[in-house]
């Protein structure tokens, strides 16, 4: 399975700033893969511990905080010595012994020599707690569902390469129609691993929908039992208002939609606690179209979304046809703007914001590209018009705005217009000017 984050796993491997590696992201994005498979494609061995599966594990830690005492009792128990740079140590479920998770500090201060990557189940919430983890001492990096490109691999290789050796002017209509098409696939499909291999198997959409209801039991489940300090109900709450917020005209989170007479201080908490798990993603109205946007961020104003389409699609109970047929319905630009948000999230570095100065005028996002700030109007439909984006580009005039949409490439006098399944790309067309 071809995944984008397997380039940055091998930057960390060479890199002279080389610390234990922390891999954060949502149940099932397939970390546990990705850790193996980098293993086996870059080490002599690969020597693998859940501490999940096998609870004595702990022992060692509880009792041992020199690196090179626990390394030879790991070694022992695979009947096997664990060598320097040569072996990759993998610590799965690490939630699950917090002295493993301390023992990284020391790894990193006395045995840093030894290659070891470390993730586990909600991880990212007891990341967001600077005491619960040798702070300094680990490199982290985010994994995300697969975007388009990477489920494009999975499911048609020569269309993928395709896109990579076309440039988008250059796409002909014939080959355009198909990624349209496999563009709806993903709406359906969605990048959670589990689900894009069961679709690349036999295109059944029932069993994929049957393993998106699966999976968010499971994270309704983690909800539920993993957090200690947070109420759970709020916290469901909040989770299961998503479909409602989304499917509002204006999209902005409201604390009524959660409970009758919410306020704020009583779901924030909830909140940061599913963005910390990666479940949710969220992102903050500005003040002003200016560099840099995080100085302008109103975090009383912000809009939350799936970490996920294909679950959003599933949480909605949107059916299939709608979607293949391109048909209009409720949810349709919430849909797309999701979807659009969750390629920029797997492939930019800076945070995403949106803008929403007035009344009847929003633009869906805007981009920080070093200096430059670019405007992004996602398109759901066959009418792209919008009076909002015409307005900001009319009185802010950009150097570049991106309306993405299921037309063809089409470089317009103060807009590009880009295909939606080019939005994993966004890196790159914002380098445009």
């Amino acid at each position: 399975m071809y995944r984008k984050v397997l380039n940055k796993l091998s930057e960390w491997k060479s890199s002279s700033r080389r610390k234990p590696l922390i891999l954060k992201g949502a149940r099932q994005v397939g970390k546990t893969w990705l850790m193996k498979e980098f293993g086996k494609q870059n080490y002599e061995k690969t020597f693998y511990f859940s501490f999940e599966n096998d609870s004595e594990l702990q022992k060692i830690f509880a009792t041992n905080k020199d690196p090179y005492r626990i390394v030879s009792l790991l070694g022992t128990i695979k009947n096997d010595k664990i060598e320097k740079e040569k072996h990759l140590i993998i610590f799965d479920e690490i939630q699950e012994c917090p002295n493993a998770l301390n023992s990284l500090k020391y790894f990193c201060e006395d045995a840093n020599d030894y290659h070891v990557i470390a993730a586990g189940s909600l991880l990212g919430t007891l990341l967001a707690e600077p005491m619960s983890y040798p702070v300094g001492k680990v490199n982290l990096l985010d994994v995300y569902p697969m975007d388009f490109e990477e489920f494009l691999g999975a499911v048609n290789p020569p269309l993928l390469k395709y896109l990579e050796e076309t440039p988008p002017q250059e796409i002909i209509s014939i080959q355009h129609t198909k990624l349209i098409e496999q563009f709806h696939n993903y709406l359906i499909v969605g990048g959670l691993p589990e689900c894009v291999a069961s679709w690349a198997e036999d295109q059944n959409s029932g069993t994929v929908l049957q393993i998106q209801k699966e999976l968010l039991s499971l994270y309704e489940n983690d909800i539920a039992k993993h957090n200690k300090k947070i109420d759970a109900g709020r916290i469901l709450l909040v989770f299961k208002s998503l479909v409602t917020q989304l499917s509002k005209e204006n999209e902005k989170f409201i604390y009524g939609c959660v409970k009758q007479g919410a306020r704020a201080r009583e779901f924030e908490v909830a909140i940061e606690w599913l963005v910390s798990a990666g479940l949710i993603l969220r992102i903050y109205d500005v003040r002003k179209p200016e560099h840099p946007l995080k100085v302008f961020e109103d975090f009383s104003s912000f809009k939350l979304f799936f970490f996920d389409v294909g679950l959003a699609k599933c949480a909605a109970q949107i059916e299939n046809k709608q979607i293949i047929l391109d048909s209009d319905f409720q949810f349709k630009g919430a849909l797309t703007e999701n979807y659009c948000l969750q390629q920029f999230h797997a492939n930019l570095e800076n945070d995403i914001h949106y803008y929403s100065p007035a009344q009847n005028y929003e633009v869906d996002f805007l981009l920080q590209n070093e200096m430059q700030i670019i405007p992004v109007e996602c398109k759901a439909g066959g009418n792209v018009t919008s009076a909002s984006f015409k307005r900001y580009r009319r009185e802010e005039k950009p150097d570049l705005a991106i309306r993405f949409s299921q037309l063809e490439y089409k470089e317009e006098e103060d807009m590009i217009n880009v295909p939606l399944y080019l939005a994993c790309r966004i890196n790159k067309i914002s380098d445009k000017k």
